[in-house]
């Protein structure tokens, strides 16, 4: 039984250059052909989050495009697209991944069996800046990526503390004073 949808291959070299002008990676596309109707979705990934107004536009022009495709254009059997973001449960992999979850709370698993939780800093080549504290106070540890074995972004229901994020290297807050 074929189900007249693209394959996984088709989705990415059909919309890649559509979302790379938007400023965005497709980082994997998830084709349910269990699901009634059938789901497509397509999770992306930049440098800046992708908002609502963003997703929904990367999702017009996706449909059109993949409306156009042989196959779909006189597919009467609808299909459903999405567009996400990868959610918070994605653990992080790569240098990208780190670089864009600049100012993001994560918790580590190392390769010598120690854990650490902190704010991520800036990345450069294979190394990340961690805000983590030192007793009452606030420091930056270096850590090689390749020793990082499990990172993932954790929810936070409550705002960092501003000498947390100046040290993640996000900024001071508007209206705020130094602190002596």
């Amino acid at each position: 039984m074929t189900t007249g949808l693209p394959s996984q291959t088709q989705v990415i070299e059909l919309l890649g250059e559509e979302f790379a002008r938007a400023g965005y990676e497709i980082e994997d596309v998830v084709i349910d052909t269990r699901a009634r109707p059938p789901r497509i979705t397509v999770v992306a990934d930049g440098d800046t989050p992708l908002d609502l107004d963003t997703a929904s536009a990367l999702s017009r022009s996706a449909s059109a495009l993949l409306d156009g495709l042989d196959g779909l254009d006189g597919n009467d059997d609808p299909y459903v697209l999405e567009v996400s973001s990868p959610g918070v449960e994605r653990p992080l992999t790569s240098q990208k991944h780190f670089r864009r979850a600049r100012g993001r709370k994560v918790e580590l698993a190392l390769s010598d069996g120690s854990h650490l939780t902190g704010r991520v800093g800036e990345t450069i080549d294979d190394t990340m800046s961690l805000v983590v504290r030192q007793g009452r106070n606030w420091t930056v540890r270096q850590i090689s990526l390749p020793q990082i074995v499990k990172a993932v972004v954790q929810v936070e229901f409550s705002p960092p503390a501003q000498a947390e994020l100046e040290l993640a290297g996000m900024g001071r807050a508007a209206g705020t004073e130094a602190e002596a």
